[in-house]
C-alpha cells in the first residue's frame, strides 16, 4: 500500500491571532511535524480566496455566521480569511518543510466556497488532487488538521467517495464547533462513512 499524509489549511489565519482562529489549532502543528518525517508524500492544502469571495459576510454586508443560497448552495457567511496573498493564507511557520510536499489550493472561485480538498462545495468543479493520487499510486490517506467539521470532514468524506482508505489522525484534528456537538457529529458521519478514526500514536508502519 502506498500512503499519503494529507495536512488540511495549516495556515496563520486559522491559528491563534487569525481571522477564522481554530481553538487549540496550534496544537496540531507538532502531531503534523512528526507523521511529515514517516511519510513519502504529503499534501498540503491551502485555502486561497480572492477578497471578492461570497462565502465572506463582508461581501454582503452581513453579519458573519448568516446563512444565504449561494448559487445554490446553503452557506455559512465567515469574515475575512486566507485572503491570496495575505499573511493570513500562508502556511504555519512552525510547519516543518520536508522535500516531498505537493501544495493544493482550494476555494480559489469566489462564486462557490470549497471545504473539500477534492472538489467545491457543489462538486462542480475539482482540484485535481484525486487523480494526482491516483498517479502516484496513493491507495490510503490520513488525514488530519484543521477544522474538523468543516474542510478535514469534507475532505475525508470525498476521499472515502473517490475509493481511498481512509484514516482519521482524531488528535491531530480541532474543530470550530460553530453549533456544539458539530465536532462529534463531524467525527461519527466520517466514521460512518467508512473513515478509520485513528491517533497518531496508533501509526506504527505507513
Amino acid at each position: 500500500m502506498n500512503a499519503t499524509l494529507i495536512l488540511v489549511d495549516l495556515q496563520n489565519d486559522f491559528l491563534p491571532g487569525g481571522a477564522l482562529a481554530v481553538p487549540e489549532g496550534e496544537d496540531v502543528i507538532d502531531i503534523a511535524n512528526a507523521l511529515s518525517a514517516r511519510f513519502d508524500l504529503i499534501v498540503k492544502t491551502q485555502d486561497w480566496h480572492p477578497s471578492n469571495h461570497k462565502s465572506f459576510a463582508s461581501n454582503h454586508a452581513l453579519d458573519v455566521g448568516t446563512i444565504i443560497d449561494l448559487n445554490g448552495l446553503t452557506q455559512f457567511l465567515w469574515p475575512d480569511h486566507c485572503v491570496q496573498q495575505s499573511f493570513g493564507a500562508q502556511f504555519s511557520a512552525d510547519l516543518v518543510d520536508v522535500e516531498n510536499t505537493v501544495v493544493f489550493q482550494k476555494g480559489e472561485n469566489p462564486e462557490t466556497d470549497s471545504y473539500s480538498a477534492f472538489f467545491d462545495n457543489g462538486h462542480r468543479s475539482d482540484t485535481g488532487l484525486g487523480d494526482f493520487l491516483k498517479t502516484r499510486k496513493t491507495d490510503v490517506l490520513y488525514v488530519m488538521g484543521l477544522a474538523t467539521d468543516y474542510c478535514v470532514k469534507f475532505t475525508v468524506l470525498d476521499a472515502l467517495k473517490l475509493g481511498f482508505k481512509t484514516y482519521l489522525v482524531v488528535d491531530g484534528c480541532r474543530g470550530v464547533d460553530v453549533n456544539p456537538g458539530d465536532v462529534e457529529s463531524a467525527l461519527q458521519e466520517m466514521e460512518d462513512a467508512g473513515a478509520i478514526l485513528i491517533l497518531s500514536h496508533e501509526i506504527k508502519n505507513v
